[in-house]
């Protein structure tokens, strides 16, 4: 197991040091299925963002949209999160949710979770790039929308 570990290390250090040459700002996280190091987390204060749908707790892990069909939700939607050292647990920068029915299969609500994973992350980023996001506390933030 410490081959992937040191092979995941590499990497890390492959892309920060990428980051830092091209003097980038903002980090995105959009179906990176990785955990960040500390280390990664620390250079980037409230400066990495991630989005995911908004099924946690309830549907963590595989196969979210599959999960929560079965069981019959009427709401789904996206969490846009600045990334700290406790997974999916950073500053919330923007939610939004849809409505789902009966009639809705799992394509559709597939579909639909995706439309809003991407307008809640593009709302972020835009607020974010526009000084509009204040964190305080460590877990919160104003947003000045």
């Amino acid at each position: 197991m410490r081959v992937a570990t040191d092979a995941k290390d590499q990497a890390e250090r492959e892309v920060l040091a990428l980051l830092e040459a091209q003097r980038i700002e903002l980090v995105v996280l959009a179906r990176y299925m990785q955990i960040l190091s500390q280390e990664f987390i620390s250079r980037y204060p409230n400066r990495i963002i991630n989005i995911h749908h908004s099924f946690l707790p309830a549907f963590v892990g595989a196969k979210p949209y599959h999960r929560s069909f079965e069981r019959g939700v009427k709401l789904i939607g996206a969490t846009s999160h600045y990334v700290t050292e406790v997974l999916d647990e950073g500053p919330i920068i923007e939610q939004d949710i849809t409505r789902i029915s009966h009639r809705d299969s799992l394509d559709d609500m597939m579909r639909k979770g995706g439309d809003m994973e991407r307008v809640v992350l593009s709302r972020a980023v835009r607020w974010h790039v526009e000084n509009r996001v204040l964190v305080y506390g460590r877990k919160k933030t104003v947003v000045f929308a």
